[in-house]
């Protein structure tokens, strides 16, 4: 199995995004401020696609999800539901893996205000492309959010319309393969109660059924 096209670490493909990585490398030298690759198997049968790295999370640490609260929330539930083993402790070198999982963004490269525009979103479209043609036993796909909803639908050549994100929703696809939806784990959905620990738990305990079936 081929690896999935990823970007190189000084991809120059999107300006407003090189501007902001190259301010904050001058500023934290000893961050990762670059695309930030996949994490977990191809292999897996489960794909989380999110949005883009956060600005001290993933930008900083170089895996997705990794430094804020939004991986907080999203690894204590892939442990709970047996998609993650180890302990998580926020940084690269934790041990932590995942299992039958990966996490992908739709945008690789930290945006400004966690808020990416249509055209960064279409230049990174190719590699989540390739990252979805290259996992061969794909069963199921988690966006969270309706960035990442949208992303995946466009990658399979599907209209908005076809597919509606709404938080619990799941998708039969074509080929039979079923896309879920959830809000993101973002502390400010977690916050304001948009989305609560029992709600991301209730996605995934979906996930689980789907794929132990």
């Amino acid at each position: 199995m081929s690896a999935p096209t990823v970007p190189d670490r000084d991809c120059d493909r999107c300006p407003r995004l090189v501007t902001y990585r190259e301010d904050h490398r001058a500023a934290e030298p000893d961050w990762h401020n670059a695309p930030v690759p996949s994490f977990g198997d191809l292999n897996a049968r489960l794909l989380i696609v999110g949005l883009a790295p956060g600005l001290r999370g993933a930008n900083r640490t170089g895996r997705p999800f990794t430094g804020d609260f939004a991986g907080d929330l999203l690894y204590a539930t892939l442990a709970e539901f047996g998609f993650a083993r180890g302990a998580y402790d926020a940084h690269v070198a934790d041990g932590l893996s995942l299992h039958d999982c990966r996490i992908t963004n739709a945008v690789r490269c930290v945006p400004p205000q966690n808020q990416p525009k249509g055209a960064e979103i279409a230049a990174c479209r190719q590699y989540l492309t390739a990252e979805i043609a290259a996992m061969s036993r794909l069963r199921a796909v988690l966006a969270l959010g309706l960035v990442a909803h949208g992303a995946v639908l466009r990658v399979l050549g599907l209209r908005a319309g076809a597919c509606r994100f709404a938080h619990g929703a799941v998708h039969l696809l074509d080929d039979g393969r079923q896309l879920f939806d959830s809000y993101h784990c973002s502390r400010l959905n977690t916050n304001t109660g948009r989305l609560t620990p029992a709600m991301f738990a209730d996605v995934f305990a979906g996930i689980r059924s789907t794929l132990d079936d």
